[in-house]
């Protein structure tokens, strides 16, 4: 790593804590720092189970805890376990008070008065420069914020992305998409050594996965590579793709193919910027319209 790049970084962190008053006692002048404030925007006047707040936000279990009793000793906010008719009482939400809707909406106002004291001071074009800026910043860091581990198949959150896949493919296909007609990908060949599924989550919610075929004595096999619209242009479809190759190399496979259908036109021209070519059909997949090959460079595993 440039270590040029890691001081710029921090330099840029330094700025911005300061600017957004993360460093003050009482932020936004409301008695309260930055943490508490943060966690009672984000619970909202809809609430918020506990558990989502953790991921969201990215606290672990105690520090959560102790700034929730925090807002509920200032009688801004209740915990306790979902109501009834909602389902499963053993999940603990987190909800505002009418003081701490009360706190909430002034909390809104100050940060619309605090994001128009950055924005007055420039010029309009600097304003709009810095917006853009911002823009870019945040979907960079969100990328930063995606988390690429291996994943057990029958996993409940690779389910959830398998079953998301299907749905996708169905609504791009003209003809939509039975996963009946399409050749089967079984568990136990996405269980190491067969293979792995690799799961991304952001926030630990899954939003992309992506899978390879080790079959013996023949090139690698990458499957079901999918990524939500939520996070889609970050670069995640190429980072899973990368990560399956590497996957593949550092077990000794020398080349990885997979198939895929015209209306991906977007997954067509990643896999062709990844070094991916035409090759012949080397299977009977009933949606595949184009077939594509790699040679993988030798890599030491890690």
């Amino acid at each position: 790593m440039d270590m040029g790049l890691v001081a710029a970084v921090r330099r840029f962190n330094r700025t911005v804590t300061q600017r957004v008053g993360a460093l003050d006692d009482e932020y936004m002048a409301r008695g309260r720092p930055l943490a508490q404030a943060r966690l009672l925007w984000e619970i909202g006047p809809a609430g918020a189970e506990v558990a989502a707040l953790r991921a969201r936000l990215g606290l672990d279990s105690g520090y959560l805890s102790r700034l929730l009793r925090t807002l509920e000793a200032d009688g801004l906010v209740t915990v306790g376990p979902a109501e009834p008719a909602g389902g499963d009482a053993r999940v603990r939400t987190a909800a505002l008070t009418a003081a701490g809707r009360a706190e909430w909406n002034e909390l809104d106002r100050r940060s619309d008065v605090l994001a128009w004291s950055i924005l007055e001071p420039l010029a309009t074009e600097r304003r709009d420069q810095l917006v853009a800026a911002m823009a870019e910043v945040e979907r960079l860091l969100v990328a930063s914020m995606v988390l690429v581990e291996a994943c057990p198949p029958g996993d409940p959150r690779a389910r959830a992305c398998v079953r998301a896949y299907a749905r996708d493919l169905s609504r791009r296909f003209p003809g939509g998409f039975d996963p009946a007609h399409s050749v089967p990908v079984r568990d136990e060949e996405l269980t190491p050594p067969a293979g792995v599924l690799l799961l991304a989550t952001l926030n630990a919610e899954p939003v992309g996965c992506g899978a390879v075929k080790l079959h013996p004595g023949g090139p690698a096999e990458i499957v079901r590579v999918w990524v939500s619209e939520s996070v889609r242009g970050l670069g995640l479809g190429r980072r899973l793709l990368t990560a399956l190759e590497r996957y593949a190399a550092e077990r000794g496979w020398t080349q990885a193919r997979l198939a895929t259908n015209r209306s991906l036109t977007e997954a067509i021209a990643m896999y062709r910027s990844a070094g991916y070519r035409e090759t012949r059909p080397y299977n009977d997949e009933h949606y595949a319209d184009f077939w594509f090959a790699k040679r993988l460079a030798p890599v030491s595993p890690a």
